[in-house]
């Protein structure tokens, strides 16, 4: 079995989770410097972009650090159906003195392309994570003859050993319990997602490849539980969420410390794909789970006014709270000391 150093070249079995909106290279930077894989979600950056963050941390450190890419399929344009959901949203609107037909966009997300992978050719990155499954075998092919490792993420049994038929180095094991998207590819039916340490010795058991434990791991005690299952290292991306260094907005930051916290659904009416989040109105009022809503990554452009306009007022109700089940870990303190933290290291 490959171990942790020989696949990452990092001190302590801790991955950072990419955590696309709340964070930029700062997060990244922090971990990699304490010993730890950092992560930068690209999904919703441009290449200048992801250029100029790649260039922020080869500039503070020379560590090991992960660029992580959606792989989801671009749906195709279903007018009536955004049309609808606009309408479904239009009593929010009206409530916030907004024009319906306004459209501020919303920040978009990318699937991994030929474009892209010319970028990651071009800038090395010792390790490359995907969401939603892997690129078309070209593209990964072309990355991985320029020496990137590839970590994906796997949600079932089924998608780990899809992963590890074509080409993945290691495994995410992503259980229900994690927040933001879930990673499944292979099918929709979330009654097949199991917890993470249901799913872990699933995979452990089953996959030659090294397979990282990520879902409601928030302390030592969980970083050490999933290597005892047989994990090689842990994921962790709610525990960092009220680092210094995150992104993470003064709503998001309020809500992740009150009892609201205790209340996460996974929801799809966000961004039209299933995530896990902080409960709020939006959840409320359509449903967690909704069929109105558009194909991801559509449902996002018709809620960025409700929410610009509602954060203004300081209210959360259509803000994606992203958040895992276990938000006890979760400090204000730096991520370096939190990494060390999660590493036992004192």
């Amino acid at each position: 079995m490959t171990t942790l150093r020989e696949l990452l070249n990092v001190d302590y079995p801790v991955i950072q989770a990419p955590m696309a909106g709340v964070q930029d290279s700062a997060l990244t930077i922090a971990v990699s410097k304490a010993g730890g894989l950092g992560s930068l979600p690209c999904g919703m950056l441009t290449g200048e972009k992801i250029l100029e963050e790649v260039a922020s941390i080869r500039a503070a450190t020379d560590r090991t650090f992960n660029l992580n890419f959606f792989c989801h399929i671009k749906p195709p344009e279903d007018p009536g159906k955004e049309a609808a959901w606009r309408q479904r949203l239009q009593p929010y609107y009206e409530e916030l003195g907004l024009e319906l037909n306004k459209d501020d966009g919303g920040a978009s997300r990318r699937p991994f392309d030929e474009q892209t992978a010319e970028l990651v050719a071009e800038l090395k990155p010792a390790v490359v994570s995907f969401h939603f499954g892997l690129p078309a075998p070209d593209l990964l092919a072309y990355i991985k003859s320029n020496g990137v490792k590839v970590l994906a993420s796997a949600t079932t049994l089924a998608e780990a050993l899809w992963l590890e038929q074509r080409g993945a180095d290691a495994i995410i094991a992503q259980g229900l319990e994690a927040g933001g998207h879930r990673g499944h590819f292979l099918s929709d039916d979330l009654g097949l997602q199991l917890g993470t340490f249901a799913l872990l010795p699933q995979i452990t058991s089953k996959v030659k490849l090294p397979v990282i434990a990520a879902g409601g791991i928030a302390s030592a005690e969980g970083v050490k539980a999933a290597i005892q299952l047989g994990a090689v290292a842990a994921q962790v991306g709610t525990a960092y969420l009220l680092c210094t260094e995150a992104k993470t907005s003064a709503i998001h930051r309020d809500a992740l410390q009150s009892e609201q916290a205790s209340h996460t659904e996974i929801t799809n009416v966000f961004s039209g794909r299933p995530a896990r989040g902080i409960v709020n109105r939006l959840m409320r009022d359509q449903g967690a789970i909704s069929s109105s809503v558009p194909d991801f990554p559509n449902a996002a452009a018709a809620l960025a006014p409700l929410r610009s306009e509602a954060e203004k007022l300081g209210k959360a109700d259509f803000s994606p709270l992203w958040a895992g089940q276990n938000t006890m870990g979760c400090k204000e303190i730096s991520a370096g000391k939190m990494t060390l933290k999660l590493a036992s290291v004192q």
